[in-house]
C-alpha cells in the first residue's frame, strides 16, 4: 500500500512526538511512504523516518497514492482538497487541532486508525464540493470548496447588497455583511455559527445563509445541490471579500459569478467505529448538561 502524508508547519512543538508515531506505525506496516514537499521541508531534522518519496507540486497522485493522511486540524484537510482535486484518492485526518469535524481521528488513536486503514476497515464517505466561476477567473483552477463559498464586506466598509439568482431567475437581495453558500459538509462550519441548519451529507442539499442581515425576515434557505446560483454584489466602497474555504480574494470591480456543484466528490475515510451521528454528538456536546458535572 502507498500512503501519502500531508501537513502544514506546526507552531506547537508538542505535536512532534505524535508525528513521529505516525511514521513509526507506517514503517511497522511496511507501506510505501510519500510526504508532501511542504511537510517534508518542515520535518527535516525534527523526526526520524525511514525511506520515503517526496511529493512535489504537480506530481501525479491518481494511480500512484492509495490513501492520504493529513496531520493537523480541519483547515489542514481543507487545504488538502487542492492537492487531491478530482483524483478520487481517499483521505483521513488526524486531528492536532481543536474541534475536528473532518479530521476526526484523535491523536491518541493513531496506531488503531493506521491499522484500520491498512486493513481496509473503513467505508468511504463521498462529500460534494462547490465550484465558483467568474469572468475574472478569480481562483484560477483551484476554484472549488469543500466547506463553503463566502461573500463578505471588508472590515471597515458599509453593508453590501448581494443579488442572488437561482437557475437564472431572481431569488432575493441580501442586505447585510454578506452570505455563505455552504455544502452539507460546510453546514457545521461558518454557516452553523450564523444560524444555518445542520445538513446531513446524504441529503444532496446546499444552504445559503445570510451574515448579519439587515432585514430580519431573511433566513437561511436550503436548496437542492443541482441548483445553479448566480450573484451580483453592490458595495458602497466598491470592494468586498470573496472566499472559498480558507482562500480569500478582494474583489474591487463589478462582477457576476456562478456557484454550482462540482462533477467530482471528496472521498473521506470513515472508520468502522465512527458515524456522522456520533461525530455530531461528540463535537457539539449534544446530550451533555453542565449541571451533571
Amino acid at each position: 500500500m502507498k500512503i501519502a502524508v500531508y501537513g502544514r508547519p506546526f507552531n506547537d512543538q508538542a505535536v512532534i512526538p505524535f508525528i513521529q508515531q505516525v511514521f513509526d506505525n507506517l514503517a511497522q506496516h511496511s507501506v510505501d511512504i510519500y510526504i508532501h514537499h511542504q511537510l517534508s521541508n518542515y520535518l527535516k531534522d525534527r523526526i526520524d523516518t525511514t525511506a520515503y518519496t517526496v511529493l512535489n507540486e504537480g506530481d501525479r497522485i491518481k494511480g500512484v497514492v492509495d490513501v492520504f493522511i493529513t496531520l493537523g486540524g480541519d483547515g489542514t484537510l481543507l487545504d488538502m482538497v487542492s492537492v487531491i482535486r478530482d483524483s478520487g484518492v481517499p483521505v483521513i485526518g488526524i486531528n492536532f487541532g481543536r474541534l475536528g469535524f473532518l479530521a476526526s481521528v484523535n491523536k491518541n488513536d493513531i496506531a488503531a486508525a493506521i491499522h484500520a486503514v491498512i486493513n481496509n476497515e473503513y467505508t468511504l464517505d463521498g462529500r460534494g464540493l462547490l465550484s465558483i466561476e467568474s469572468e475574472l477567473n478569480v481562483f484560477g483552477t483551484d476554484n472549488f470548496a469543500l466547506n463553503d463559498i463566502t461573500i463578505h464586506k471588508r472590515d471597515d466598509s458599509a453593508m453590501i447588497t448581494t443579488n442572488m439568482f437561482l437557475d437564472g431567475g431572481f431569488l432575493n437581495s441580501y442586505w447585510g455583511d454578506g452570505i455563505i453558500i455552504a455544502t452539507a459538509t460546510g453546514s457545521t462550519a461558518y454557516s452553523l455559527s450564523c444560524g444555518g441548519p445542520i445538513i446531513f451529507p446524504e441529503s444532496n442539499s446546499i444552504v445559503v445563509t445570510p451574515v448579519s442581515p439587515h432585514n430580519l425576515n431573511v433566513r437561511p434557505i436550503v436548496l437542492p445541490d443541482c441548483s445553479v446560483l448566480s450573484f451580483e454584489v453592490e458595495s458602497r466602497n466598491a470592494n468586498y471579500i470573496l472566499s472559498r474555504d480558507s482562500r480569500t480574494e478582494v474583489i474591487d470591480k463589478p462582477m457576476r459569478f456562478t456557484v454550482k456543484k462540482t462533477s467530482f466528490e471528496l472521498n473521506l475515510i470513515r472508520l468502522n467505529n465512527e458515524s456522522y451521528l456520533s461525530t455530531l454528538r461528540n463535537k457539539l456536546l449534544w446530550g451533555l448538561d453542565a449541571r451533571n458535572y
